[in-house]
């Protein structure tokens, strides 16, 4: 999902991956709509649900999602633990470092189902409204739907929300939202969103996951100024104690107005959440084993390897389990900044990734859990295989000159040693890549044509990256090249990649069940001139770009999976980054406290989500320690 807003799932960092706040937004799929309702020949349809595939699961009036206990036990406290700090409670702007949890206040127009790969149910909306052809959507509030304050969410803080979010929200919210040309409150409860064209048919389910703001409130608070103030909400919790930069607590509403809603029975159910910020990740391991915590999702395989053991693991009193993951992966990779002049060659960052040995790292550091990206779209249907087929080349053979040959020609296939650790025949090869951009390599030292040496600096933010980096920055340096590993704290590495300050970091773009508008913030030449955006790499290409519209504008699941599979092998072929690693399960370990539904939801862990503190085994746990 997408990185500026977080959401209530609480999903794993992979290794090495980006820090920023993803999960809510990125969950989009090429949508076909299809109502409960049969609408005929009716110029509009209403529905309490819509869908992605053409079957909704929840028919109208159904009592809860098949993932949850509708009789769990509420109560009892959740610890968990931040990396870093935060300064601010506003989740929605690029201003300041926000704090974990945020999502918990806030209530949006629809919830999404975690069985399905892509269907909204109605949350703050009652009704959901739309015509044939898509050019518009409309939702009727509920009249029960309360702020905390006690009075009602209306259709003027919808319109409130879509238009400061537009404007003065992260950059990512414009690109997200595009295509839509405005929003009007028809009535105290009943809102309508009106879009360019029908030709963008992901729209109304993803207007429906807005993140609804109080406009009474904001009328007496800047919103576009970070603050440390608790913002007015309308969801399920509410903030109980903040201590700057230390930790964040919330307290679950009692009388929260949408608890017994069938999108909400059974979920929420952990009385207090209470986020600790640590700076450290040794301290954070051993934290954990301490009881300092209680939930523990582990994106480091040296950790998962080696740190769980000991007596608290051997009497049962911390569990340890590997969940299947079974949500697209996407891209986690080392990225090029190419707004940089040293990154600028496309056979330049083709060298370099013949100096980075997956194999060596993966047996050698990772203890061999872990298998290689090769797409953009890793574990998913929308990642490109072999050479592309009669649809995806009907797509790509309009820009057959502004591609190079390799796309039509040949399967991409990463550097790999025939041997674990045996570089020699990769580093030739870089060698005659990098001389054929104008470099050499000469006493040790690779030149340009001025005699300037190649360097740059890698810039991490979790001391855990750099066992992983410095053999390849190691490598590196056997062709002369000098790289500079450059540790820095949490908030000063989302500011720099907010303004591209860095020549080469880590990252992770997550992909979704349902690619889609999304793709604009990631790869569009737009958004590479704006800050703020996930466009890291700085890719400006009309070829992409046109790619990317025809993914928002694919009229079915077929269609998007040729567009996803040919814009895959553009990126590709770029060589904007070195592919990383991926695992296709959660890494969890946690205190013996907890009970958990029969039924894991297919595309989500469930925790917090639907997890509850079971009384009976933490009055064992309790009485054990």
């Amino acid at each position: 999902m997408i990185t500026f807003f977080p959401a209530r799932r609480q999903g794993a960092f992979k290794e090495g991956g980006s820090m920023k706040k993803t999960t809510m937004l990125l969950s989009v799929l090429q949508i076909f709509l299809v109502a409960v309702l049969s609408y005929g020949q009716q110029k509009t349809m209403k529905t309490h649900a819509l869908s992605l595939h053409g079957d909704i699961k929840y028919s109208r009036g159904f009592s809860h999602f098949d993932y949850v206990d509708p009789d769990a036990p509420k109560g009892g406290t959740v610890r968990l633990a931040g990396i870093g700090t935060f300064d601010s409670l506003n989740p929605f702007i690029l201003k300041g470092v926000s704090a974990s949890g945020l999502g918990l206040l806030f209530d949006t127009l629809t919830e999404q189902s975690a069985d399905e790969p892509f269907s909204e149910y109605g949350l703050l909306a009652e009704e959901i409204e739309l015509p044939k052809d898509r050019s518009w959507i409309a939702y009727t509030l509920r009249k029960q739907a309360r702020w905390h304050d006690g009075t009602p969410v209306t259709a003027d803080d919808v319109v409130f929300t879509f238009n400061t979010l537009r404007e003065q929200g992260a950059p990512f919210y414009r690109y997200y939202y595009g295509d839509v040309v405005s929003a009007e409150a028809l009535s105290d409860r009943k809102v309508r969103f009106v879009f360019k064209d029908g030709n963008n048919p992901e729209l109304p389910l993803i207007i429906g996951q807005l993140p609804v703001l109080s406009k009474r409130y904001y009328s007496k608070t800047a919103f576009d100024r970070t603050s440390l103030d608790p913002p007015m909400g309308s969801g399920p919790y509410r903030i109980l104690d903040v201590k700057p930069g230390r930790s964040i607590t919330y307290t679950r509403d009692p009388g929260y107005w949408g608890k017994d809603l069938p999108v909400n029975r059974g979920r929420f159910n952990f009385d207090t959440i209470k986020y600790e910020y640590y700076r450290d990740e040794t301290v954070v391991v051993e934290a954990f084993k301490a009881g300092e915590y209680d939930f523990r999702s582990e994106n480091v395989a040296k950790i998962w390897a080696t740190a769980y053991r000991g007596p608290n693991f051997d009497k049962g009193y911390i569990v340890t389990e590997e969940l299947p993951d079974e949500n697209p992966n996407g891209m986690q990779a080392w990225v090029f900044n190419t707004r940089r002049l040293i990154f600028a060659d496309r056979r330049v960052r083709q060298a370099l990734a013949y100096l980075f040995d997956f194999e060596w790292t993966n047996k050698t550091i990772f203890y061999g859990q872990y298998k290689r990206i090769t797409s953009y779209f890793e574990n998913s249907e929308f990642a490109s295989k072999g050479l592309p087929g009669s649809e995806e080349r009907a797509l790509l053979e309009p820009f057959r000159n502004r591609l190079p040959k390799e796309v039509f020609e040949e399967t991409y296939l990463l550097p790999s040693p025939r041997t674990a650790g045996d570089l020699r025949p990769g580093m030739r090869t870089a060698l005659r890549l990098l001389g054929e951009a104008g470099w050499r390599l000469e006493e040790g030292r690779l030149l340009n044509r001025r005699g300037e040496q190649f360097e740059f600096e890698f810039l991490i933010f979790q001391p855990s990256t750099e066992r992983v980096v410095i053999p390849f920055v190691q490598n590196l340096e056997k062709i002369g090249i000098k790289v500079r590993i450059r540790t820095v704290d949490a908030s000063q590495y989302v500011n720099r990649l907010d303004n591209y300050d860095f020549d080469m970091t880590t990252v992770w773009w997550r992909q979704s069940l349902s690619p889609g508008n999304e793709q604009r913030d990631f790869w569009s030449s737009e958004a590479a001139d704006r800050p703020g955006t996930r466009n890291l790499a700085g890719i400006k290409d009309p070829v992409v770009d046109a790619l990317i519209e025809k993914i928002i504008s694919a009229p079915d699941k077929e269609s998007l999976l040729s567009c996803c599979r040919a814009l895959d092998r553009v990126l590709l072929w770029g060589h904007y980054v070195i592919p990383n690693w991926y695992s296709s399960s959660y890494r969890v370990a946690y205190w013996n406290k907890f009970s958990r539904p029969a039924i894991k939801p297919r595309y989500a862990l469930g925790f917090p989500d639907t997890w509850w503190v079971d009384p009976k085994k933490e009055a064992s746990l309790t009485e054990a320690r």
